[in-house]
């Protein structure tokens, strides 16, 4: 279910089951998690198979929970989840195709999201009754706004890459995905790491400050020369 494809400075995770849609099951989450965490590389690629990126919780699965075993299955997607966004690599969402329910949740784990032209997202949950519980409810606000949240979760529908675009839901419109993984990949890996860490830190302003300034301070000491080198150039 999961195919991991390893480069020096980039990994490539590709959800590979495109029969369903590369819907997750629990073994698929758990290997899922263990190939974006078991990364040496600086940046992570997460990609789907086939026409999807993927399709979210396998619905054979979610079918025949009873009440606790459903909430243990949202659990589990939301460790998964929070597995991605604490990965010491800079893990880039490349959706290309349809990213429903889930798959829309495990791409905004990740700390880039970028889509191709044929990109769709939805949250098409409440058409069944239920909704995404891996997170959904929690980083879709924080990333589109409340009221783009709400629209997308209650309604059911489908938007496109521009609109993804427009609403901030992906940074970019690609052709392709590896290329910005490359991009990211060229700079400095310990840089990518401690910018990663800063943004992603949701302490008091004043204490994010202070760990900004202790992190720059400590990157500049330990690449002083290849800044001296920049300067001379």
């Amino acid at each position: 279910m999961i195919r991991v494809s390893d480069d020096p400075d980039v990994r490539t995770v590709t959800l590979s089951r495109p029969e369903r849609r590369n819907a997750l099951t629990r073994d698929g989450l758990d290997d899922l998690a263990d190939a974006v965490a078991d990364a040496d590389q600086p940046v992570v690629l997460l990609r789907g198979a086939g026409p999807a990126f993927c399709a979210g919780a396998d619905l054979d699965v979610v079918a025949d929970l009873d009440r606790d075993a459903a909430v243990a299955f949202a659990e589990r997607g939301q460790r998964v989840a929070n597995e991605i966004a604490d990965a010491d690599s800079v893990v880039v969402a490349g959706v290309d195709g349809a990213a429903r329910g889930g798959g829309v949740e495990l791409a905004l784990a990740c700390d880039v999201r970028v889509a191709t032209p044929d990109a769709t997202f939805a949250e098409p949950g409440v058409q069944l009754g239920i909704f995404g519980a891996w997170g959904g409810t929690v980083r879709l606000p924080d990333v589109v706004g409340q009221g783009e949240a709400l629209d997308l979760a209650l309604s059911g529908r489908a938007v496109d890459a521009d609109r993804a675009l427009e609403m901030g839901l992906v940074s970019r419109i690609v052709e392709s995905p590896r290329a910005v993984a490359d991009e990211i990949a060229a700079n400095d890996p310990m840089a990518l790491r401690v910018v990663k860490e800063r943004v992603r830190d949701a302490s008091a302003p004043s204490v994010q400050e202070a760990r900004e300034a202790g992190a720059f301070g400590d990157l500049v000491a330990t690449s002083a020369a290849d800044i001296a080198a920049s300067r001379e150039e």
